[in-house]
């Protein structure tokens, strides 16, 4: 094998070759062994064994001795290709069958020798491929690199409102300080919250999360803290409230501000005595939590305005993280988009689709009253209803093109362009017939509401034959 020209590649790559045929070994340790690590294997049981403990860089599989039937041999190349989907896969066999090829080849085979076998010709393949694997490696080890600058957890965003808002969650998470996250709807409040569990000491604890906003009052009170059997009609048994089942862990409480004045106090008893007491209860149930909340409320003014408990704000806003909106996380919709767009084409089976860069443009240019829930949504809808391998522009919701000075120019110009001249025309004939209807036909007047003089009036009413029975 020649030298390597990537100072990363290893000194040595390692190859197994499995086989009993024992005209194979003396050949392959001829040619190959001054250039890789060589291992010649007796069967399919001590492959295995091996690439559990040690992967090798490539692996030489004789299908003719796996199993009595051709197919088995295939079958374990493709067993093999999924224990180390980064292995460089050789078939070797005696069989001269084009079906047996193929079907080699859809279990992802990446190379196939015929016997009699040449080695030499083995040892260029290996060299070449075993390189350009190497090279796929890297790239992508370096996008996951990148990737991971561009992520915390499960957020997604590089832009300095982001970092500062992954900066706070690292500085919170291993405390057990009570955090609210303020944000506008769609933002990914929960996400924080998640993000603060998974990096602090209650990971492995249970994640207790309600929206207060979406159960009615008389529900939410049950769901938060429990009842016992017979405490009102449909209760024909006891369930404990979801503060209970934070016990130890992390309650995270989305759209508190909906909480009636009533459930306030409630809560606020809660967290001041560390005891929750069932509906129908009498005996407090001592609990220890952490608590998350969350809100797009302006919480100071709810409490300026009596809507919200004065004391519950001072115990629920200890360290406040404030989440930006989509519009001002500058350069984040491309990453969004990039990351939603491989969820949702691999849920569905579809290829990858690539974005056309003037949607990105126009993305970037749209306000997202939704935010970051908003362009998930639209990517869903896009990589069901767009069925070429392109987003372009014209695939975007109207209030996207209408909003976007960037569209404009897409709906001045078409795809297959336009004749300009014409165009030039066609306004200006469209001109002069509203600044002649609006004037009543007086040219004069016309040629003031358009800011030129008479004699270029005159001249474009004789180019383009308009109120030519006009006399003035």
């Amino acid at each position: 094998m020649p030298s390597p020209k990537n100072e990363s590649l290893p000194s040595r790559f390692s190859i197994v070759i499995v086989t009993t045929d024992e005209s194979i070994q003396p050949e392959a340790e001829a040619y190959l062994a001054a250039d890789y690590s060589l291992r010649v294997l007796p069967s399919w049981d001590a492959l295995i064994s091996l690439v559990k403990k040690h992967p090798p860089d490539s692996v030489l599989l004789d299908i003719d001795v796996i199993g009595e039937r051709p197919d088995e041999g295939v079958s374990a190349l493709s067993e093999l290709r999924s224990l180390v989907p980064d292995v460089l896969l050789v078939a070797l066999t005696r069989s001269s069958s084009r079906g047996l090829r193929y079907k080699a080849m859809d279990a992802t085979v990446d190379e196939y020798f015929v016997a009699p076998i040449n080695f030499e010709e083995v040892r260029i393949v290996l060299g070449r491929a075993l390189e350009k694997r190497w090279a796929e490696i890297e790239y992508r080890n370096r996008l996951s690199a990148k990737d991971e600058s561009q992520s915390f957890a499960e957020l997604i965003g590089a832009s300095e409102p982001m970092r500062r808002v992954y900066e706070a969650i690292a500085r919170v998470a291993g405390s057990g300080s009570s955090v609210v996250i303020r944000g506008e709807s769609g933002t990914g409040k929960e996400l924080v919250a998640r993000a603060i569990v998974a990096l602090g000491d209650r990971a492995d604890k249970p994640f207790i999360s309600i929206n207060c906003a979406a159960l009615p009052e008389n529900l939410i009170e049950t769901e938060l803290f429990g009842h016992e059997k017979g405490a009102f009609t449909d209760a024909k048994a006891t369930r404990p409230g979801h503060i209970e089942l934070a016990h130890t862990g992390t309650l995270f409480l989305d759209e508190i501000a909906t909480l009636g004045l009533a459930l306030q106090s409630k809560l606020l008893r809660v967290l001041e005595d560390r005891a929750v007491t069932r509906i129908g209860g009498t005996t407090p149930r001592k609990i220890v939590f952490r608590l998350i909340t969350a809100t797009h409320e302006d919480l100071e003014g709810m409490v300026h305005a009596g809507r919200f408990r004065e004391d519950l704000y001072y115990r629920i806003n200890v360290v406040p993280i404030t989440l930006p909106p989509l519009r001002e996380r500058s350069g984040d919709v491309p990453l969004l988009m990039d990351h939603f767009l491989r969820i949702y084409c691999a849920q569905n089976g579809v290829p990858l689709k690539r974005i056309d860069p003037e949607v990105l443009h126009v993305l970037e240019d749209d306000p997202w009253p939704g935010n970051v829930r908003e362009l998930q949504n639209l990517v869903q809808r896009l990589v069901l209803m767009v069925d070429g391998p392109t987003i372009k522009v014209q695939h975007l919701p109207q209030r996207m093109l209408y909003n976007s000075a960037t569209s404009q120019e897409s709906l001045l110009i078409p795809e297959e362009g336009v004749h300009f001249d014409e165009e030039i025309s066609r306004i200006e004939v469209a001109y002069l017939e509203a600044a002649l209807r609006r004037t009543g036909g007086n040219k004069m007047a016309a040629a003031r509401l358009l800011h030129i003089d008479k004699q270029k009036i005159h001249y474009l009413c004789r180019k383009y034959q308009v109120g030519r029975d006009l006399k003035n």
